[in-house]
């Protein structure tokens, strides 16, 4: 595990603060988050530590306030900055009780949330292949052939892990998962490519066709 400052793409910080996307940037463009948990240079990063604050932030919004939320950031958000060398694990062995008058707020299990997140995060990381001589250099299951969104794909369609493991049997439960979490923080981008013959020892788990659109007259 790397320290608490190490940055993370906004989908994987979706990922890790169990938020949407559209929950990071919000975060980011509405200046919840304080200066120095995000960076704009190069492309959005976050902090991994700013996973906690996002979590709680969204998480906490059916009984606080936005400002008693916002208040408790700025004083978490100065402790967790201070730390930003350690160890994430290391940050859970501190008080994270923020005291204002009679409001106390204790984000210690957020932050706990965010070390277990990022560690599945890191596993599926792991897990994780991409060769140009395999697939095209689609990201696989490593030591399989078994492209990464297409498991997601599956989970995704709310197919049983029984039915993914009886299509792809070098898998296993834990794999299932983690690459439904990779597939998340790192989606696939651009439009798949239309063929009507499937990769060599491809299994059909779902088919929906959908009628092509009208040209409107």
């Amino acid at each position: 595990m790397g320290s608490a400052a190490d940055m993370l793409k906004p989908s994987e910080a979706a990922v890790v603060a169990r938020v949407t996307l559209r929950d990071v940037n919000r975060v980011i463009d509405e200046l919840i988050l304080p200066e120095g948990f995000f960076s704009l240079e190069d492309g959005r990063r976050v902090a991994v530590t700013a996973c906690t604050l996002i979590a709680f932030y969204f998480d906490s919004a059916k009984r606080l306030t936005s400002e008693e939320r916002l208040f408790a950031i700025r004083e978490a958000g100065s402790r967790l900055f201070r730390f930003r060398t350690r160890a994430l694990a290391s940050l859970m062995d501190e008080d994270w009780t923020v005291r204002d008058e009679f409001l106390t707020i204790d984000l210690a299990p957020f932050v706990r949330r965010t070390n277990e997140r990022m560690e599945r995060l890191a596993a599926a990381r792991e897990i994780v292949v991409s060769d140009p001589d395999v697939l095209g250099g689609t990201p696989i299951v490593r030591g399989t052939r078994v492209p990464v969104h297409d498991i997601a794909a599956s989970v995704a369609a709310g197919l049983p892990a029984d039915r993914i493991l009886a299509a792809y049997p070098s898998l296993d439960r834990d794999k299932i998962e983690l690459a439904a979490i990779y597939a998340q923080a790192n989606p696939a981008r651009g439009r798949p490519r239309a063929s009507e013959n499937l990769p060599k020892g491809a299994i059909v788990l779902a088919d929906r066709r959908v009628p092509p659109r009208r040209k409107a007259g």
